[in-house]
């Protein structure tokens, strides 16, 4: 190849976590000297970070390294570098069964992205897997996120060992990054004008517990909070049986810390629950949900899984019967994804693919019918909304309350008499409900 350095496509796929580790690569290739192109269509080498955690993430994946594909064979596209968990999971069928592939890098071997590209470049292919516990944890990152918003990754791996889930196998143990480095990152965010600072993790109320010796999220929270002035702290990824007092009493009297918090419950019949693995089982649920509803204007989101093998009708009924009875602020559900390598693969009593989508389209009915119930309370009330922008279609601008996480809940549609800057804090009165978002008008 020429002396010219190629120029770089990215595609980050899958969760948070995911975006933070394709924004640390995009550092290091920048720092570099690396030129990175927004459009597929113009890049030299597209770096594909893969989600393989079920199969329609490993399907999204495996689809796009496909449409990549396509540009090496129609356009002047030269190489392809896949990471990621499908690379990590998958080392040996991603090379095996797509020759289109030139480098694979696991989760462990972000940091090697420069020699990878300067490998593909000069038509070599590449591999790396180093231990996923020996990776760095944190490091420079060009954010890719809009300017007002950012996630703070604050551990990776996880030890929970649900029966399900396969994410220990690909991200390795819980590993914790030291507080000094976290406050640091989140010190150096507020000064690219980050308003919104999201916590995550694969758990992110374990945090702290293999390096402070117990759990240190409150900690966390009051140090960034204390060292900062970013206005919304968000969190992520919180076990229901790892929910402190101290996490209760920010989130009862930290008024930086919005009062929103993701708890996956996954179910609530004591017997799938055992079987999955889940920490604590329905009590701890029950006593999570119980303790956090206490906190004026508190906003609960949750996710339940339908269809785990052996899941009765009856078991399935206490599920929905505990979603109409909770009346989450915010729902998400999954049909089981049978994945191997993971102990409930070879549970007895699979259930069909057509009784779990039956399910998992049940029960999002009835949360549908909770949302819209719950909008509605909220007609006439005003509420703060962080701008993020214009919709042509509907003519409005939009945004998002502080029950609004990024992605995965609704928006807050607003008209206005001189349009808002993105980033902006405003006043919105609400108007009319929709069955997930909200409309209404700026103060």
């Amino acid at each position: 190849m020429s002396n010219k350095k190629p120029r770089i496509g990215f595609v980050s796929l899958g969760c948070p976590k995911n975006q933070v580790d394709t924004e640390v690569m995009l550092k290091e290739l920048v720092d570099a000297g690396y030129e990175i192109v927004a459009e597929d269509i113009d890049a030299d080498i597209i770096i594909v970070n893969t989600c393989a955690f079920i199969t329609s993430a490993k399907q999204e994946s495996i689809d796009n390294i496909l449409d990549v594909a396509w540009l090496k064979e129609n356009r002047h596209l030269k190489g392809i570098i896949v990471t990621g968990c499908l690379a990590e999971r998958y080392r040996s069928q991603v090379m095996d069964e797509m020759p289109e592939v030139d480098a694979l890098l696991g989760v462990g071997s972000i940091h090697k992205i420069r020699e990878c590209v300067e490998s593909v470049w000069n038509k070599k292919k590449y591999t790396s897997f180093e231990p996923t516990d020996a990776c760095p944890l944190g490091g420079e990152r060009v954010v890719t996120t809009p300017d007002y918003t950012a996630y703070l990754k604050i551990a990776e791996g996880c030890d929970s060992r649900c029966t399900y889930c396969a994410i220990p196998s690909i991200r390795g143990r819980f590993r914790s990054r030291p507080m000094e480095s976290l406050v640091e990152e989140a010190k150096s965010l507020e000064e690219l004008g980050v308003k919104e600072l999201i916590l995550v993790a694969q758990d992110t109320t374990r945090y702290g517990l293999d390096l402070y010796g117990g759990y240190k999220l409150d900690e966390l929270i009051q140090r960034i909070t204390d060292e900062t002035r970013i206005p919304w702290i968000r969190l992520l990824y919180c076990y229901p049986d790892k929910i402190t007092d101290g996490l209760i009493d920010q989130l009862k009297n930290n008024d930086r810390l919005l009062k929103y918090i993701d708890i996956p419950i996954q179910h609530i019949n004591g017997d799938i629950l055992r079987r999955m693995n889940r920490h604590g089982g329905a009590d701890a649920v029950r006593d999570a949900v119980r303790r956090l509803r206490e906190i004026p204007g508190i906003t609960l989101r949750t996710t339940a899984i339908v269809g785990f093998p052996g899941e009765t009708d009856q078991q399935f009924e206490e599920l929905c019967d505990y979603v109409r009875e909770t009346e989450f602020d915010r729902f998400g559900a999954f049909a089981y994804s049978r994945e191997e390598g993971t102990p409930a693969y070879d549970f007895p009593d699979q259930i069909d693919e057509q009784t779990k989508q039956d399910r998992l389209d049940r029960i999002m009915s009835i949360q549908m019918d909770i949302s819209e119930k719950l909008n509605r309370r909220k007609v006439g009330q005003t509420v703060r909304v962080l701008c993020e922008g214009w919709d042509p279609v509907a003519e409005r601008n939009f945004g998002r309350s502080a029950a609004d996480a990024p992605e995965i809940d609704g928006k807050v549609y607003f008209t206005a008499k001189k349009r808002p800057a993105e980033g902006e804090f405003v006043d919105v009165k609400i108007e009319e409900a929709m069955d997930y978002d909200l409309l209404g008008r700026m103060k």
